[in-house]
């Protein structure tokens, strides 16, 4: 497998998953519980079980729960290369889940929003390794500019790159344009449907990944039926996978980290982007029967 660097987000991920409705102005008996997260440290972690060399760049607090979140990184394999930010605290994603399974966040970026340029170790950044850029990087001014330098290295060093669109909301807030203008080069971009319409403007999932490769070579999307699809530039074909069904367990996450995780080794090793789809999918479906965004180690 390539070896990969991914950088990105660190967080504690606390999911609350509510009974009954919820009871305005009082109280709803839910279960709520804790996990380690963030969109970066999932993708790595997948990586890193399913036999990866892996390094994950990134930026904690100083506090117990920073610790306790690099070690659980460590278990995985994964080389943790975590600033410690002595002024903020880790991040934390409060995950609401409804009685009916609809689901919001509430995200606290704290450290990893304060990501600087010389937190980058250099040694990572060499032609034999590929560079997987967790959106949420770019997307929070206070990590842009790290984000910007890291691909202008791995530019620099032959390294191809990934990159994913990260979050809908927050790209309609930024706006399509500059971050395209940031991932310019990239060698794949990840997107959901919703994130595609936000970069192109079309509905339909195919006219928006075409659109897509007159920034990247290669763009996947993940529809909004679960399958996903695949295409080139300068290529009339789109392959698409449909997802295996899933019995899904209630207040799962991370599911869409684990897809990249999927995707990113088959692919680097030039296998027909049918065969990443599906691995895509495999991983996709190991994350959406169990608890927490990371894998569960036996």
């Amino acid at each position: 497998m390539t070896r990969v660097v991914v950088i990105g987000e660190l967080m504690t991920d606390t999911v609350a998953r509510a009974h009954y409705p919820l009871a305005r102005e009082g109280n709803t008996p839910s279960s709520v519980t804790t996990y380690g997260g963030g969109s970066g440290a999932n993708i790595a972690s997948w990586l890193a079980v399913e036999g990866g060399d892996i390094a994950l760049i990134g930026r904690r607090g100083s506090d117990i729960t920073g610790r306790t979140r690099e070690m659980e990184l460590m278990g995985y394999g994964v080389d943790a290369r975590m600033v410690m930010d002595p002024e903020r605290p880790t991040g934390t994603c409060v995950v609401m889940v409804t009685h009916k399974g609809d689901r919001t966040t509430l995200s606290d970026p704290a450290a990893n929003a304060a990501l600087q340029p010389e937190d980058l170790p250099r040694d990572l950044f060499t032609p034999d390794r590929h560079l997987h850029l967790s959106g949420h990087t770019l997307l929070n001014e206070g990590s842009r500019k790290a984000g910007r330098v890291a691909l202008s290295h791995a530019r620099e060093m032959g390294m191809s790159v990934s990159v994913d669109a990260a979050s809908h909301a927050q790209l309609e807030r930024i706006g399509a344009e500059s971050f395209l203008e940031w991932t310019t080069g990239a060698r794949l971009l990840f997107a959901n449907s919703r994130q595609a319409e936000v970069l192109t403007g079309r509905d339909d999932d195919e006219a928006a990944a075409k659109v897509l490769t007159a920034w990247y070579p290669n763009v996947v999307i993940k529809t909004s039926d679960e399958s996903a699809l695949w295409t080139a530039k300068g290529r009339d074909e789109t392959i698409t996978v449909e997802a295996p069904p899933v019995e899904t367990t209630p207040g799962s996450i991370g599911a869409g980290d684990a897809f990249v995780a999927g995707f990113l080794p088959p692919f680097l090793a030039n296998y027909h982007p049918k065969e990443a789809l599906t691995n895509a999918h495999r991983l996709a479906a190991r994350a959406l029967i169990q608890p927490g965004a990371r894998p569960e180690l036996t």
